[in-house]
């Protein structure tokens, strides 16, 4: 599941990626820039089920974080938003399995 996951989220990546290369932008991939650039904090919990709340926590910021570029982008640009809509998609189930997981 986690693995799963994992794939999924640098698929949006690249996904997101390619995008802003299509338009004619360049994509910032460097790992130091990206985690000061989260909308979600670095979690370094051991305990498996303060990770999956922590993982819990991350998505729904994802997901509120989709649904605001969603806003911005409005008709401007359908095909990126048509991306950001699949992706929250993605993540609104990635954040329904982790409730599962922890029974809420």
């Amino acid at each position: 599941e986690f693995l799963e996951h994992a794939q999924q989220e640098q698929e949006h990546a690249s996904r997101i990626a390619e995008r802003i290369v299509q338009l004619n932008g360049e994509p910032d991939l460097d790992p130091a820039t990206l985690v000061t650039r989260s909308h979600a904090e670095y979690d370094t919990s051991a305990d498996i089920k303060d990770m999956i709340r922590a993982n819990l926590i991350a998505e729904r910021i994802a997901v509120e974080s989709y649904r605001q570029m969603i806003a911005i982008i409005g008709d401007t640009d359908p095909t990126t938003r048509q991306m950001l809509t699949e992706i929250m998609a993605v993540e609104e189930e990635h954040a329904d399995e982790m409730s599962d997981l922890l029974g809420l």
